[in-house]
């Protein structure tokens, strides 16, 4: 129970820094694809802080070489993409459905919810998996 309850916390942190660069993003750049760069860039910046804060607390995971932590990030990113999609679905179908920021971050929030839980799933099975565990 108490791992959950610190991954929900990172979660919570990670969607918090998504959230906070989209906006910031929407505020430095307002053209023509501004809600798209912002949600890439909030994706960005919650992969990043979700990966370090996962790696090192939740599945206390050492990387051994440049190589293996790479390749570590790159299943990392790879389960990600499919969790994206959920969170990508829920913030462009909130923005669609109802025409503002605070229902597409509403839908952002919903869909990274959503995912992380699909996420820490994945994460466990395929990407943070100790050699003793393989054999």
């Amino acid at each position: 129970m108490k791992i959950a309850l610190i991954y929900t916390i990172f979660a919570v942190i990670a969607t918090a820094a998504n959230i906070l660069s989209q906006d910031l993003s929407i505020t430095l750049y307002q053209g023509n694809y501004a809600i798209l760069l912002s949600i890439m860039v909030g994706t960005a910046v919650g992969l990043v802080v979700k990966y370090v804060l996962d790696k090192k607390y939740i599945f206390k995971y050492q990387t051994t070489s440049i190589q293996h932590g790479s390749r570590t990030f790159y299943l990392y990113t790879l389960m990600g993409l499919a969790t994206t999609v959920i969170f990508w679905g829920f913030e462009f179908g909130f923005q669609a459905l109802f025409h503002s920021k605070e229902m597409r971050y509403l839908g952002g929030i919903i869909g990274l919810a959503i995912g992380y839980y699909v996420k820490y799933q994945l994460d466990k099975r395929f990407v943070f998996v100790h050699k003793e565990a393989i054999s």
